[in-house]
């Protein structure tokens, strides 16, 4: 619609516009309501009046066809009685004497043969036995055609009228037949007088049922007629005789459409001898194709619908009035209800310039008497309100000027802050990080507010990030948590990570807060501290190895010599010595034993597969246990695979230990580009509450974040418990 009408029509009245809407929707309504009813009524009625003329088409095609059935049956049965006679007249020569009964047989035959039935039709005789006996085609005559199943129906009936399929010697095509026939006992003849039926339509009389014809009428002018496919009029109330496509006489073209189509359905426009203007016609006509005629029935239009001007005058008359009624009706409704309003209007005017004692007189118990009690009610609570919003903007006042205060203390501390925190909101989008971020990580905020911060997260580092999030998201606190970032120059930082979730007014969770702590020197000099504690243990176990034992082994000798020379002397000081060398033998053995612990030398002489697999032996002689290994990964980093041993020799510890498990088995693999170590045990599990947090756990997991390694513990009571630790490998 255009603006300009829409802006007209927003300014109007609201009498006008209830009046317009009214009197729209009413007219819509209306003319929707009264055109289905005149397009029902009027589909009704054409489809009454065609489907009459479809009845009396098809009853006049019954009527034609039956009526001209039985006058070429008559026409048949009228020749084949005739011949009746003229053979019986024969008969009757040769009974009296004036013919020789060959004579008679021959004159008979002669008189039968010289007929012809319309253009091609024939008369023949046959015998009781199928033999031909009178024929026009001499080479027919004593050949029995008992072969054919009409011939045989023949000799069964001997009399009446009989339809079949025929086809003469030469011919490639059967065609359609009809004969009458009568017996002729005394020489045994059946006597049959035949024609083929497209030649029917010249040995119909239609005066026989021409009558039956024009007296179907239907409506004021309405009739039947017959024509033929060259325009003839063979059946008409006015036309009898005369060719409808003489253009001089009509309009050829609707006529000529309706020989061609044979059957169907036409509106044409028609003019009869003697009117002045053509009309409308309505016609459905069907085809006879053995006469070649085309049956029609036809009425003019205007007196099928004739009804239907009475429905609209009708539907005027109602329109007008109902509309009148309506106007009248919305006027006195819309002025009961913009007076009242009006004046609320103007005592709204007043109490918007503050003037609030504003009321409304009620008289009415309907919607505006209801409307004047809410305006009178409500002058009373904004009387209220007005009172109570200024003491509440005093006091809004005051607490916007605290809560600005405590901001600006709360984005001090951030900004001060030595670590970087980061505050996102719950999509994981970041809202605000301080200073600290920026110095640490290298962005600015200005290159991070509204965008998620995905990029400086290592893709290794994702699983742990995903269950921090989703503690986040549960609402729970993330405690110090040590992983890796990245800078924003690709540096990878280790950083301890701890977070919180915040609430909105309504304890709605809005976001999370986010503490990163750069751990990356603390790491290196952890790193350093056990690299030199480990150096230091090796040491010590080296040292043990290759001077004490030796030492030991010394002492082990002489003691051995003592013991020797002893027992020539003292049998009781001899088995004293035997003792020392035993005590010593023990002491090289646990010297030995701590000396492999400090310093696994299958671990520095044939790598960590041969150290998990002497902790795998071991195990199952010390403890009893099935303790099993498996590997095909190789470890050229010594510090790496020397803390993956201690992890393993602490998990299998722990499994003789704590877990009462049968099997142990041990496993080292590489796999995605990733070294994976794994310990599991069929025991009882691990207790949370017990050991997960021992000193033995702490150490492991320990060891595994100082080589960059992750370290999963999945336990189940009863089940037994799986330690994978797992790490990038190395090209």
């Amino acid at each position: 619609m255009n603006p300009w009408n829409m802006s007209i029509i927003r300014s109007l009245r609201i009498r006008h516009k209830l009046l317009l809407s009214y009197s729209f929707v009413f007219v819509v309504c209306m003319s929707l309501g009264f055109a289905s009813l005149y397009s029902i009524v009027r589909r009704n009625i054409e489809a009454s009046i065609e489907s009459e003329l479809k009845n009396t088409t098809t009853t006049i095609l019954n009527l034609v066809r039956t009526s001209a059935a039985v006058s070429i049956k008559n026409y048949l049965r009228a020749i084949a009685e005739k011949n009746i006679e003229i053979v019986s007249f024969c008969f009757d020569q040769y009974k009296n004497g004036r013919l020789t009964e060959n004579e008679a047989r021959a004159m008979a035959a002669n008189v039968l043969l010289s007929q012809t039935i319309g253009e091609s039709g024939y008369i023949y005789c046959l015998d009781s036995h199928g033999n031909v006996v009178v024929h026009p085609q001499t080479a027919l005559l004593d050949v029995n055609v008992l072969q054919y199943d009409f011939i045989k129906e023949m000799l069964r009936e001997k009399k009446g009228y009989m339809e079949y399929e025929w086809k003469n010697p030469g011919e490639t095509e059967t065609r359609p037949k009809a004969l009458y026939m009568l017996y002729f006992a005394p020489w045994d003849w059946i006597i049959a007088v035949s024609s083929y039926r497209k030649e029917f339509k010249g040995l119909v009389r239609v005066e026989d049922f021409e009558k039956s014809v024009l007296a179907l009428r239907f409506g004021e002018t309405g009739y039947s007629f017959v024509l033929d496919s060259s325009g003839n009029a063979v059946i008409h109330p006015k036309l009898q005789g005369v060719n409808v496509l003489d253009k001089n006489l009509f309009p050829s073209r609707f006529l000529q459409e309706m020989l061609d189509r044979k059957t169907g359905e036409l509106v044409y426009p028609w003019k009869n001898p003697g009117e002045q203007e053509s009309r409308s016609k309505l016609c459905i006509f069907n085809y006879i194709p053995e006469y070649d005629w085309i049956v029609g029935s036809s009425s003019y239009q205007e007196e099928f619908f004739k009804p239907l001007q009475t429905i609209n005058r009708l539907i005027a008359a109602v329109f007008v009035i109902t509309l009148l009624m309506v106007l009248s009706l919305t006027y006195t409704i819309s002025n009961s209800i913009t007076r009242p309003l009006q004046i609320l209007r103007q005592h709204f005017e007043k109490a918007s310039s503050g003037d609030f004692s504003q009321r409304m007189a009620i008289s009415t118990s309907d919607e505006i008497g209801q409307l004047s009690q809410y305006f009178n009610r409500f002058m009373v609570q904004l009387t209220e309100y007005s009172d109570n919003l200024k003491k509440q903007i005093r006091v809004r006042q005051e607490v916007e000027n605290t809560l600005r205060e405590s901001e600006e203390r709360y984005r001090s501390v951030m900004e001060a802050a030595a670590d970087p925190i980061i505050i996102y909101d719950m999509k994981g989008k970041v809202i605000y990080f301080n200073p600290a971020f920026s110095r640490v990580f290298g962005w600015s905020l200005t290159e991070c507010q509204g965008r998620k911060m995905n990029h400086f997260v290592p893709e290794e580092n994702w699983d742990e990030t995903d269950r921090m999030i989703n503690t986040i998201l549960s609402g729970e606190t993330v405690p110090a948590t040590e992983t890796k970032r990245y800078t924003k120059d690709g540096t990878a930082l280790h950083v301890s990570v701890s977070g919180a979730v915040y609430r909105d007014r309504n304890q709605d969770l809005a976001g999370s807060i986010i503490i990163l702590r750069d751990i990356t020197e603390n790491k290196r000099l952890t790193r350093q501290l056990m690299d030199i504690g480990d150096q230091v243990r090796q040491t010590i176990g080296q040292d043990l190895h290759d001077d004490l034992c030796p030492h030991l082994i010394g002492i082990a000798g002489l003691t051995a010599v003592l013991e020797a020379n002893l027992k020539k002397e003292s049998r009781e000081n001899s088995i004293l010595a035997g003792k020392i060398e035993r005590l010593i033998e023990e002491a090289t053995g646990k010297a030995r034993s701590l000396a492999r612990g400090l310093c696994p030398v299958h671990l520095v002489s044939h790598g960590l597969q041969s150290a998990l697999r002497e902790i795998a032996v071991s195990t199952e002689q010390m403890s009893g246990l099935v303790c099993s290994f498996s590997g095909d990964a190789d470890i050229d980093d010594n510090t790496v695979a020397t803390h993956l041993y201690y992890i393993a020799h602490e998990a299998v510890n722990n499994a003789v230990k704590h877990a009462e498990a049968i099997h142990i088995d041990l496993s080292l693999s590489r796999k995605d580009g990733y070294i994976h170590l794994r310990i599991a045990d069929d025991g009882q599990g691990i207790d949370p509450g017990v050991h997960s947090n021992g000193i033995g756990m702490l150490i492991m997991k320990y060891r595994a974040s100082v080589i960059g390694a992750f370290m999963e513990i999945k336990t189940e009571s009863g089940i037994g418990t799986t330690i994978h630790v797992f790490l990038k490998g190395q090209e």
